[in-house]
């Protein structure tokens, strides 16, 4: 198709979406992605309900590595046109990405069911690579919007995880009228997690010990409060870590996910934002846990007069709020794309403290190998060869490692009618070979950040893990 003859009906016609659209279409395929997405802009003003242009707006933040921002904008999409196939499928897509097989298995079966035609083997393959040999329902957008209510039973029991689904939510509390008991008190801790020392000794200086010892602060000209950002590989525990700290000074909790904030209605978002830290200032102190903060502090200059970044002002006065309103309230953010924060979001008094959270160690391997191996039939089984064998894999890596053994011990068990058949260590790490680290392709791309991107030595942290130098 000629772009030149459309780009010339389009000066004749500027208002013709179709033609916009159409456009946009041959940018993306081109990887045009900042021209497609001027065109998409341009049309959802004129068309603002329109699910394909959304659609296609979050297919070239997928293709700019905007991960976050995509799923953002593929849920919406998801819960306003539940049929709309090719959401679903793109949706399934990142999520295999982020190594979530089993939330990426639901929403392509979605797809298929919806439009069989959509039916990819590669896809599928990937989905199951990852983990996705069964589905996820509880990511069915329909599901989750109902079921992540904040008093719901939860599964604490997981190690250096960060699924969505350890931790309850607000979700349904976001009306002006706030439930006053709609709070988590948890009884996790530091020795519930493997490892990481040097992170958790962090968190105690900027947290825990102003907390402990405000009088002794105070003399310093420091108090309680202010922000933490955890960032690194996904699946590394950046989630359990800020559960654990709540748990470590008795505070409440509160878990805050982008579709408890995000709306598509203009001021409803600021609204939400604000509805959120009012909550935790009556309930100090409080942890204030912000999954995914990347995308709801995202870079302004990639929105140009996009509205979010009414939402990234409203965030940046609520870190900001008087010293009286923010003392005793924490407030923690974990992302695994640290580079797409704006900047204004690192300054003192907002999150100052920055803490890389790398996959664990040797000794964390073991550790979380241990506690995952309790109350499973595991025989045979030597937690130190085990750790060996995971180098570089994350909390979720070997999580996933203990399932697939179980599934096959199970499949064993149901062909002896039923009997039980041992989990062997020999036969947890055959499971491991299957597995490939997925903090490899993370790191694969902060590496380059840290080498290109890093006038501040924000990342310095990554290339001494990498053992490289800048």
């Amino acid at each position: 198709m000629d772009l030149n003859a459309l780009q010339a009906a389009l000066a004749a016609s500027p208002e013709n979406v179709p033609l916009l659209v159409l456009i946009a279409k041959q940018h993306l395929e081109n990887f045009e992605i900042e021209k497609a997405t001027k065109h998409l802009e341009d049309a959802l003003k004129l068309e603002p309900e329109n699910q394909e242009i959304q659609y296609l707006l979050a297919k070239g933040m997928s293709l700019d590595g905007k991960i976050s921002l995509a799923m953002v904008r593929l849920e919406a999409i998801c819960q306003k046109s539940p049929e709309y196939a090719d959401a679903w499928l793109l949706r399934a897509s990142l999520l295999v990405t982020e190594n979530d097989g089993r939330a990426a298995r639901s929403c392509y079966e979605k797809a298929i069911e919806l439009n069989p035609d959509l039916k990819n083997d590669k896809l599928l393959k990937d989905i199951i690579k990852a983990g996705g040999e069964t589905a996820d329902r509880s990511a069915d957008l329909e599901k989750d919007r109902d079921d992540a209510q904040f008093g719901n039973e939860n599964d604490y029991s997981e190690l250096n995880d960060d699924s969505d689904d350890i931790i309850p939510s607000l979700d349904g509390v976001m009306a002006h009228d706030l439930e006053v008991d709609l709070q988590l008190q948890t009884e996790k801790s530091f020795k519930d997690i493997g490892g990481m020392e040097d992170v958790k000794e962090e968190i105690r200086m900027k947290i825990i010990y102003p907390l402990q010892k405000p009088e002794l602060f105070s003399k310093y000209g420091k108090s309680a409060g202010g922000g933490v950002m955890l960032y690194g590989p996904p699946g590394c525990g950046k989630t359990l870590m800020s559960l654990a700290t709540a748990g470590e000074i008795k505070s409440t909790f509160l878990n805050v996910g982008l579709h408890q904030v995000l709306n598509m209605y203009i001021g409803e978002s600021e609204s939400r934002l604000h509805e959120i830290f009012e909550l935790a200032r009556r309930h100090k102190p409080c942890v204030l846990f912000f999954d995914e903060i990347d995308a709801l502090a995202a870079d302004r200059r990639d929105m140009r007069q996009s509205g979010g970044r009414f939402l990234i002002n409203q965030f940046l006065n609520e870190l900001d709020g008087a010293k009286a309103e923010n003392d005793g309230v924490l407030i923690l953010g974990a992302t695994n794309a640290p580079w797409h924060v704006d900047n204004a979001f690192l300054r003192p008094g907002r999150f100052d403290r920055v803490i890389f959270v790398p996959p664990p160690d040797l000794k964390a391997r073991s550790e979380i190998a241990r506690i995952y191996s309790k109350e499973k039939p595991v025989v045979q089984f030597d937690e130190k060869e085990f750790a060996k064998k995971t180098e570089g894999f994350s909390g979720a890596d070997i999580k996933s490692a203990f399932e697939r053994a179980t599934e096959s011990a199970l499949m064993e068990a149901m062909k002896k009618g039923g009997e039980v058949v041992p989990i062997t260590g020999k036969s947890l790490i055959k499971s491991t070979k299957s597995i490939r680290p997925s903090t490899r392709k993370w790191f694969d791309s902060a590496k380059n950040y840290a080498l290109y991107a890093n006038q501040d030595g924000l990342y310095d942290d990554i290339l001494e893990y990498l053992k490289m130098n800048k």
